[in-house]
């Protein structure tokens, strides 16, 4: 007798258990989960490319693990990518330095970031079609004698910095008599140095100094023609997303959709997060 209750509560107990276990299946199977995440690493720091603000005001992305949201060009173009694949957009504040290896770990699947697509980079992870082709140019005061230089050899002497592992710094030593000083982790960061006259040259892309100089009405940006400007090869210029190395499908599901659009587009929309950046307003 007792060995027949002790097998009755056994079998009652697996019943129990295998009841729970479909219960459990049933409640992950909501139309959330079932909904192809795209999961994008940024800076959230970067303005225009990216940023972070309070509410998601304009069509910006809760920024995950925070009460912020991202928003910028990076922001825009990461939308278009996800509806795209019908995939729900997940942004990630991540550190510079940390996107690469972000990538690499799985940790996001994409860095959509202002990256150039360098050669160096390209050992670690892949690169989809650009997403924006970014000029290499001076920022300086206005009232600074660099702001009236019609050449890079105009800038001699001048004491200059930028962020830190990016083709900008390496840009710099094409100067001459520089003063180089060590690089800085982000853009807010360049701007502060530039503003309290730590330096007074920033080398960076268009797209930082127009929206630096659109921010702050003390700053400009200068711009030489021809061959007075910055030497650089198409990869400095060439702006990519980082993928996972030897992710086909995702590469070729953002390179139809970049490859549909052209540098007038990318233009047109970089116009737009710069007077949409939150210094600008």
């Amino acid at each position: 007798m007792m060995k027949l209750k002790k097998l009755l509560q056994a079998v009652l107990c697996t019943a129990m258990v295998l009841a729970l276990a479909i219960t459990a299946g049933c409640g992950g199977s909501d139309k959330k989960s079932d909904k192809k995440v795209l999961k994008v690493g940024m800076e959230c720091a970067y303005a225009p490319y990216n940023w972070s603000q309070p509410t998601a005001d304009g069509g910006a992305v809760k920024i995950a693990g925070s009460n912020e949201y991202a928003y910028g060009y990076d922001v825009m173009i990461a939308k278009k990518l996800a509806d795209s694949m019908g995939a729900e957009l997940e942004i990630h504040k991540i550190e510079w330095d940390g996107l690469a290896p972000a990538v690499v770990s799985g940790k996001i699947d994409a860095a959509i970031a202002g990256m150039s697509i360098t050669s160096k980079r390209k050992e670690t992870v892949d690169f989809t079609k650009p997403y924006y082709y970014a000029t290499v140019v001076a920022l300086v005061k206005k009232d600074s004698p660099q702001a009236q230089a019609k050449s890079v050899a105009d800038l001699k002497g001048s004491v200059a910095t930028s962020q830190l592992n990016t083709i900008w710094y390496d840009q710099i030593d094409q100067v001459p008599d520089v003063k180089k000083l060590p690089a800085i982790d982000n853009v807010p960061g360049m701007i502060v140095a530039l503003k309290s006259g730590k330096c007074n040259l920033i080398v960076t892309d268009i797209p930082t100094a127009k929206a630096a100089a659109f921010a702050n009405p003390d700053l400009t940006m200068v711009t030489f023609e021809g061959d007075k400007g910055f030497k650089t090869s198409r990869e400095d210029v060439e702006i990519g997303i980082a993928i996972k190395k030897g992710n086909k499908e995702l590469a070729d599901s953002m390179n139809k959709v970049l490859g549909g659009m052209t540098e007038a587009d990318f233009n047109k929309i970089m116009d737009e997060a710069i007077k949409k950046q939150p210094l600008a307003k």
